[in-house]
């Protein structure tokens, strides 16, 4: 079990380095600002550690005995539940609206995309640690 838990909260924290590694390269790249996203978001330390740690949190979900031989799907389900959490309560909480629409009108596209590619990433290192 222990192996299991490592090896999702790792997963985990690797898809939120690759996660947050794209948000910060789209903003730096100019791609959320012409697609009219304000996200951009510097590569610091003390913006990066809280979302490895978090990443790695969420990634417990994959502990649940679900879809395990369906990779892709897996980890894009699980991946809905962070997401909720941020454009239904993080987002508002900063003050950008439900669904972060205050960064723009495809936030919650973006989002929703960019955390797919986190859950996949989460996914297959737990299938691969194992």
């Amino acid at each position: 079990m222990v192996r299991k838990i490592s090896g999702c909260f790792t997963g985990g924290a690797l898809g939120a380095l690759v996660d947050s590694f794209n948000i910060w390269f789209l903003g730096k790249a100019g791609i959320t600002a012409m697609l009219g996203i304000g996200l951009r978001p510097e590569f610091t330390p003390a913006w990066l550690y809280p979302r490895l740690v978090w990443g790695g949190i969420w990634a417990l979900l994959l502990l649940l005995p679900v879809w395990e031989k369906r990779i892709i799907l897996r980890g894009c389900a699980f991946s809905l539940v962070p997401s909720a959490v941020m454009l239904l309560a993080v987002f508002p909480g900063m003050g950008k609206g439900l669904f972060g629409l205050g960064f723009g009108i495809l936030t919650p596209v973006l989002v929703v995309a960019l955390n797919f590619i986190y859950g996949v990433i989460a996914s297959f290192w737990l299938k691969w640690s194992r």
